[in-house]
């Protein structure tokens, strides 16, 4: 084959290229949810530099994997800047509504805000 010579497809070959039907399926993994963990969502200002923050404590079981998407799907939610650490998801500022509401919309039926 030369430099500008491009493999030639049957009108079969192209067309299965398109159809879904032909598409490998993906396996989509099971999201262990225990809806009787106790997840508790307090508010801190301490070590932070008089700033809020929202911290999600309770689930320290999860795999680093899981609490991370957890903690992506927050900060989009709510727009605003956090991590997962230590089994522990830190979202900057008061947003403890939003994320009660997220885990409650996962299954969790044991979450509760904590602290002032």
């Amino acid at each position: 084959m030369g430099k500008n010579d491009k493999p030639s497809l049957s009108w079969d070959d192209f067309r299965a290229l398109g159809n879904p039907d032909n598409a490998p399926e993906e396996e989509q993994e099971e999201q262990q949810i225990d809806p009787q963990i106790p997840i508790r969502i307090h508010l801190e200002k301490k070590h932070r530099g008089g700033k809020t923050a929202s911290i999600v404590r309770g689930l320290e079981d999860k795999e680093s994997d899981l609490l991370k998407s957890y903690c992506k799907d927050i900060k989009q939610q709510c727009g605003v800047g956090g991590n997962a650490k230590h089994g522990e998801i830190i979202i900057q500022g008061n947003h403890r509504t939003t994320i009660e509401a997220y885990f409650k919309a996962l299954g969790y039926k044991n979450v509760k805000l904590s602290g002032a």
